[in-house]
């Protein structure tokens, strides 16, 4: 019989006795009610026993592969011999069962690992091996559009909550043997499949490796979502900024692919996440390569602007008005002191209390249900504002400045980045308050040193900024033509760098 250490003891192996094998997994799950036993017996002295998990198994498919199989043994069971030197189990396997994937298993912990994960078992008495065999069934969300990165030109389907699923959209873009996936099951109590998914001819071995190596040193109970995986195998924790990038997206990961880099794919989540991730990679959006060159870039200026306005405006503001009004025009200088004249608080604090409030109403338009959470961010930051001016509390240039800045951080494609801005923001507004523009260009320099000692899985966190690479400027803040964009970058493809082949030039005259 089972006791209770035998749940966690992994070397614990199976018994030759039907049984008692099925007596000690029913004990280990506590004879838990959805654990179905079904029985089978054929001649005078087989018998057998399939075990799975009620719900977890496609019933059709398990009744035509297994079971329909097995019972077609009642009628000539007493004939089924299996060959000299192999044994009853093999010969089901090889000769009766009809499923496509089925394994072996010898131990307690991998057997409840392929049942949990929506396999059937197969014991047979006499046998110190049972069969996994592939019925996965279990209901779940089908591909649909993208929720958080949405796009008006491009495929409109998204990653689910299945890893197998996930697997199948990136193969569908990419359909190349050197598309290689290695599959590791991370969390003790979980097992949560992860899969690690790169182009062996492009990305870089060192790369490749580093990623195996911190999925490897992962020991925690259990992964619930990627950003356990994310936050566990970062480069460096003490930085708002984001070097792990995530998306919904199978074409924004198969692009990423295909530039080298590695994508993890984790189970039971739609967000895979892409390293290394690089500052210039969190401002480019996947549509850029669907658009025109001359429209991406254009889109990718505006992005730069608004992360400027996003995480600068409120501070200059507070700078100009409380330290430098000399550098104002005489007539907007008398406007603007016109409109804070009868506001009792400085402009620190006049910022500070409408970024905190704008903060709110924008996370509770996140956490209140769809219909109405729009609605009640949009209604309440319009009347919060114009009360807020109309009792003197905030002057109505504070507002537009507030409204501009909040704007701005929506134009970032990642959400990840946008929060980053939304801290740094308050940071600077801070510095703005006590040393003017001096103070904030200090912290303008302190994170742009910050930056400059980032890395992400080895690579140059501001490539190809910082190291400074010519060649690369051709993706970065202006996207060149595809026919310009021959090699891929080059620091994370030292072994296959290039993209495209050169067409022959042709005489205009032919």
């Amino acid at each position: 019989m089972s006791t209770k250490a035998d749940i966690t003891d992994t070397d614990t192996p199976l018994l030759p006795h039907l049984d008692d094998n099925i007596a000690m997994i029913q004990n280990a799950l506590g004879c838990s009610p959805d654990l179905i036993v079904k029985n089978f017996q054929w001649g005078d002295h087989w018998r057998a026993a399939l075990l799975y998990i009620d719900g977890m198994v496609d019933s059709a498919v398990m009744h035509d592969t297994i079971i329909a199989p097995v019972l077609s043994l009642r009628n000539d069971g007493a004939n089924f011999q299996p060959q000299p030197g192999v044994s009853a189990l093999l010969a089901l396997k090889d000769d009766v069962l009809s499923a496509g994937n089925i394994n072996e298993v010898e131990q307690l912990m991998p057997l409840f690992n392929a049942m949990f994960s929506g396999d059937a078992i197969l014991l047979l008495d006499g046998s110190a091996t049972a069969l996994r065999i592939d019925v996965f069934g279990i209901e779940e969300r089908t591909v649909s559009e993208p929720i958080t990165q949405s796009v008006i030109r491009g495929p409109m389907e998204a990653f689910t909550e299945n890893y197998r699923k996930n697997v199948v959209l990136i193969r569908r873009r990419i359909k190349d043997p050197n598309l290689w996936i290695e599959s590791r099951q991370i969390g003790r109590v979980t097992k949560t499949q992860v899969g690690i998914v790169y182009l062996r001819n492009v990305a870089e071995d060192k790369i490749v490796r580093e990623v195996r190596q911190r999925l490897d040193k992962i020991d925690i109970d259990g992964i619930l979502e990627s950003g356990y995986i994310e936050e566990l195998i970062q480069d460096k924790t003490l930085t708002p900024f984001p070097t792990i990038n995530n998306t919904e997206r199978p074409d924004a990961v198969a692009a990423a692919l295909l530039e080298g880099r590695v994508a993890i794919v984790i189970d039971g989540t739609p967000f895979v996440l892409t390293v290394p991730g690089l500052f210039v990679h969190f401002f480019q959006s996947v549509e850029d390569y669907y658009q025109r060159a001359d429209i991406s870039t254009l889109l990718r200026v505006i992005r730069m602007i608004s992360f400027f306005i996003a995480m600068l405006a409120p501070s200059f503001y507070i700078a100009i008005t409380t330290f430098h009004q000399e550098m104002l025009p005489t007539g907007l200088l008398i406007n603007l002191a016109a409109q804070r004249e009868g506001v009792p608080f400085p402009a620190f604090i006049e910022a500070l209390m409408m970024e905190v409030t704008y903060e709110i109403l924008r996370e509770a338009g996140v956490r209140m249900p769809r219909t109405v959470g729009q609605a009640v961010s949009i209604v309440g930051t319009l009347v919060i504002g114009q009360a807020a001016v109309e009792a003197g509390i905030v002057s109505a240039a504070m507002v537009i400045i507030v409204s501009i800045t909040a704007i701005a951080s929506y134009v970032i494609p990642t959400t990840n980045m946008s929060i980053t801005i939304r801290m740094i923001r308050f940071l600077l507004m801070g510095l703005s308050a006590s040393f003017g523009m001096y103070g904030m260009l200090i912290g303008i320099i302190a994170m742009v040193i910050h930056l400059c000692t980032l890395r992400s899985f080895g690579v140059p966190y501001m490539l190809p900024f910082g190291p400074f690479v010519m060649k690369d400027q051709k993706d970065t803040i202006f996207r060149m033509p595809w026919s310009k964009m021959i090699m891929r970058p080059s620091l994370m493809n030292r072994e296959n760098p290039q993209r495209q082949r050169k067409k022959p030039a042709v005489n205009k005259g032919e």
